[in-house]
């Protein structure tokens, strides 16, 4: 409970967070072999992702092959990584849509594991039990992660205690699937109230947090990153534990994904440069990173039709 009200009188400082979020985006990133080298490593943080109505287990089959196999083989052996096991970090669909990816994630003999979405995304409005019974049959499917997303009326009207409540029955539903938690920040309204709801969320048992859905009107900003960093930095200097950070919605082109990774290693450090606590999630980022390879690799750019799906 104490500590419950220390984060009710949080306040962030909008300015500094915007000073801070300037300074990320004016740095250098890497160049030639070094931009390839750090390309790779956002390619195995990749969540790769489909939530669209038109999913179909054909699609999700394409996704998943695309998963295993993220670059083109002949790129990746020019630059003596084609034994490496680049593969994203796992492939994110609908709950409907679990058993599809399982079942061919497990026909290609991979381990890598499918996350679902959950309780009622992407707004989170349907009632608490349908919430939890969409995580329980996620996970009976076979979801090795579930990314649920807050009831934002909580947050806006300031019932932290009635939201960490929530979150933790999520949790027990979860079992031994990793819970991501969707703050879905462009709908919080204030820095401060990302900050608090980082809190609560990490209190209540996420292992990751997650910014946004990818469905509202603003997504993954550098500035809300940072006020969510620096939350998670406060969490593991209070308790000791690492909890993880995906930003998500809006993360299209090889370049950003090289701030988000310079972003994170600095506020967070080395450890969380790997998919175990930092992801991305991304439908159409992995083309662009391919092409930035393939450039490396060959001196010219392809078209995106040379990169398709798998």
């Amino acid at each position: 409970m104490s500590d419950l009200k220390r984060i009710c009188k949080v306040r962030v400082n909008p300015q500094s967070v915007l000073k801070r979020a300037q300074q990320i985006q004016g740095q250098k990133t890497p160049k030639k072999q070094w931009q390839t080298a750090w390309l790779l490593k956002a390619v195995t943080c990749i969540d790769l992702t489909t939530l669209a109505g038109d999913d179909t287990p054909s699609n999700v089959h394409r996704l998943s092959m695309k998963a295993i196999q993220p670059v083109r083989y002949d790129l990746l052996k020019k630059i003596d990584m084609h034994d490496k096991g680049v593969t994203t970090a796992a492939v994110c669909v609908y709950p409907s849509r679990v058993a599809d990816a399982v079942k061919s994630l497990k026909a290609a003999n991979s381990s890598l594991p499918v996350a679902s979405v959950a309780t009622g995304f992407p707004a989170g409005q349907t009632p608490l039990e349908t919430r939890l019974q969409e995580v329980r049959m996620a996970v009976a499917d076979g979801a090795a992660e579930i990314d649920i997303v807050i009831n934002r009326t909580l947050a806006l009207t300031g019932q932290w205690e009635a939201m960490y409540d929530e979150i933790r029955q999520f949790r027990e539903a979860c079992g031994d699937a990793h819970m991501k938690t969707i703050l879905a920040i462009g709908e919080l309204g204030t820095f401060t109230n990302v900050y608090k709801a980082s809190m609560v969320t990490m209190m209540a048992g996420s292992d990751f947090i997650k910014t946004s859905t990818g469905k509202e009107a603003v997504n993954a900003t550098y500035p809300v990153a940072i006020v969510m960093m620096r939350a998670i930095r406060d969490y593991f200097l209070y308790t000791g534990y690492k909890v993880g950070f995906k930003p998500a919605g809006g993360i299209r082109t090889a370049q950003e994904s090289l701030v988000w990774l310079s972003l994170v290693k600095e506020e967070l450090g080395n450890d969380w440069l790997c998919p175990h606590l930092f992801r991305l999630g991304a439908s159409s980022l992995l083309a662009d990173i391919e092409r930035q390879i393939y450039h490396q690799v060959t001196g010219q750019y392809a078209a995106y039709h040379e990169m398709p799906m798998a």
